[in-house]
């Protein structure tokens, strides 16, 4: 079970509820966004291919089994295996722009501003690298599962002690680090490091907070969960990627606890509804979308957070986080499927296939195309027809 990493617990009992956790995570489904023994995943209704949409390429890198996050710009992919390998595609072709090898088995990234691209080793290495050279290391005083934010000249980190900290982009000097009290528990998944104007926007706990990018001052703080239960599991909560972000308005989730939009001009929160999902969300200046853990895709109102519709047609099937792409939500299981609904009443629209391991990210969109990874490694680039 690698959902999970543990910090210093507080106590015998809480050590023996976190072995608990990690010998029985069969027990848990719900909460480690899986699920149960003996329940199936829902049968797939014949696919009506109401859109056109082919594959137009394909490629391979290693095996994924590490928190990937795909970055996307309209000539370039770039995604990472979980041995090292730092792959950018051309988004168009498929063809290889620039390969690189950091050396080191990763637990994060990949985070890019085009030039310079950053990735997290399991020894806790920030990797810089640029057309397949590596600029420079840094060692991290803490791990990390989320790509690094790579913005203005800086690489900034949020580890897994929600600690955040900014980096020259030049020479990988630590400038400033921000930490939070820890907790004892942290989820083993990517969280919220994104920036909204002059501002840095980061996840910690079940907080949404603002930074000021040149000196990592807090400008607000803005709560969309927080910790409730008797023991360290039940109280565990962590915004987690990826998010929407519509001009000043951003919205996360927060692992099986709640949706939520804040307002990050004034550092206040628009609403937050209940939700029992592992996984980020999408969206636009309408709807924002969402896959729950049992496999419920769910719409909500932006502007309010009420329920649009719900589509129960893949339940069980382990959902990614989903991706509006025009007129369609597409999301991906863990057979290896991509699902494209109809963003007004969730019907399914198409199907698309892949290697059949499962989808290992969110599926981005990168110019005209429409590309997913998966956990055996293929990387493959959908366009419509």
């Amino acid at each position: 079970m690698k959902r999970l990493a543990h910090l210093p617990l507080r106590g015998l009992a809480a050590a023996a509820l976190l072995a608990t956790v990690l010998s029985g995570c069969s027990l848990m489904p719900s909460f480690l966004g899986g699920r149960p023994a003996r329940v199936q995943p829902a049968e797939l209704a014949p696919n009506p291919a109401l859109i056109g949409v082919q594959q137009a390429w394909s490629a391979r890198i290693g095996s994924v089994d590490f928190p990937l996050s795909v970055h996307a710009s309209p000539e370039l992919v770039t995604v990472a295996s979980a041995d090292g390998t730092v792959v950018a595609f051309n988004s168009a072709t498929g063809r290889e722009a620039w390969r690189a090898g950091v050396g080191r088995a990763l637990t994060a990234g990949v985070g890019s501003d085009g030039k310079t691209t950053a990735v997290v080793t399991r020894d806790n290495e920030l990797v810089a690298l640029s057309q397949g050279q590596v600029l420079w290391r840094h060692k991290l005083a803490a791990q990390a599962y989320t790509a690094p934010l790579v913005a203005g000249g800086r690489v900034f980190v949020l580890g897994g002690d929600r600690s955040v900290s900014a980096h020259d982009g030049t020479t990988g000097r630590r400038l400033w680090q921000q930490q939070r009290p820890g907790e004892p528990l942290v989820l083993r998944q990517g969280g919220v490091l994104l920036p909204v104007g002059d501002m840095l926007v980061a996840g910690q706990g079940g907080r949404l907070t603002g930074f000021n990018p040149l000196n990592g001052s807090v400008r607000w703080d803005a709560p969309i969960a927080t910790s409730r239960g008797t023991n360290d599991v039940e109280r565990l909560v962590d915004l987690v990627g990826s998010v929407s972000r519509v001009g000043d308005s951003v919205c996360a989730r927060a692992f099986q606890a709640a949706v939520g939009c804040v307002d990050t001009a004034r550092g206040t929160v628009a609403w937050t509804r209940p939700a029992n999902g592992a996984q980020g969300v999408s969206g636009d200046e309408r709807q924002l979308f969402g896959a729950e853990s049992d496999g419920r895709l769910i719409a909500w109102r932006r502007e309010s957070g009420e329920q649009g519709w719900v589509n129960t047609s893949l339940q069980w099937r382990i959902l990614t986080a989903p991706l509006l792409v025009g007129r369609s939500v597409a999301v991906g299981d863990g057979n290896g499927f991509v699902h494209l609904l109809s963003r007004e009443d969730g019907s399914l629209v198409n199907r698309l296939s892949t290697d059949g391991t499962a989808i290992a990210a969110a599926p981005v969109l990168a110019g005209n195309t429409l590309v997913v990874v998966t956990r055996g490694g293929g990387v493959f680039g959908f366009v419509p027809q």
